[in-house]
């Protein structure tokens, strides 16, 4: 029976416990320095590469005005949390071309639209400047229309209908066809119950 029996190196210090001559020190130094370097020239490199785009970009932009001046945009700070910002930040986007971003994600822009809607749908207004057409408000022009029915052009009141069909009656809206929001109806909300705590 052969056995194996492991070949012993007389360079070996076995007193340490382990095997010392596997990690050296100077590699991992060599590549922890290289990589350093690296790094820092990669920096350098992104740094200038970065200062030559903006410099170029300036050249292109040609001499500053009062749409192309650069802003600091750091100095304006939290938006959120801040009303001086935000009066800052409003003058700056007043300053800038149209057509711009909106600043308010829309809601108070389609309030406001519909307000000026319901003036037009609700009241009696002129709807020209020679005062010849007049607007009524659309519950009246409902009501019209269903006492009244829509008028009917020449030629379609000649055709014969096909065989037992009806003619719509208009008996009575079932809708204005009109939908608000949610942030509308939150802020007709509000109006309504300032105006009830006004009247106490």
């Amino acid at each position: 029976m052969h056995t194996h029996e492991p070949d012993e190196n007389p360079n070996v210090d076995a007193s340490l416990g382990y095997e010392g001559t596997d990690v050296k020190v100077t590699g991992i130094v060599v590549f922890l320095t290289s990589l350093g370097v690296f790094v820092v020239v990669t920096a350098l490199l992104c740094v200038v590469i970065g200062k030559g785009i903006n410099y170029f970009l300036a050249k292109q932009d040609g001499p500053t005005t009062k749409w192309n001046h650069p802003v600091d945009v750091k100095t304006l700070g939290n938006l959120a949390s801040n009303p001086e910002m935000q009066r800052q930040f409003a003058q700056l986007a007043g300053r800038f071309p149209s057509p711009r971003l909106q600043t308010d994600d829309g809601y108070d822009e389609v309030y406001v639209m519909h307000e000026k809607e319901d003036l037009l749908l609700e009241n009696y207004s002129w709807a020209d400047d020679r005062h010849v057409a007049v607007r009524i408000p659309i519950e009246r022009a409902m009501e019209l229309i269903a006492q009244r029915g829509l008028p009917v052009a020449p030629g379609a009141a000649e055709a014969k209908p096909l065989a037992r069909a009806e003619l719509p009656v208009v008996k009575a809206p079932l809708t204005d066809g009109f939908a608000r929001t949610g942030y509308e109806q939150d802020m007709a909300a509000k109006e309504a119950g300032f105006k009830e705590r006004g009247k106490e």
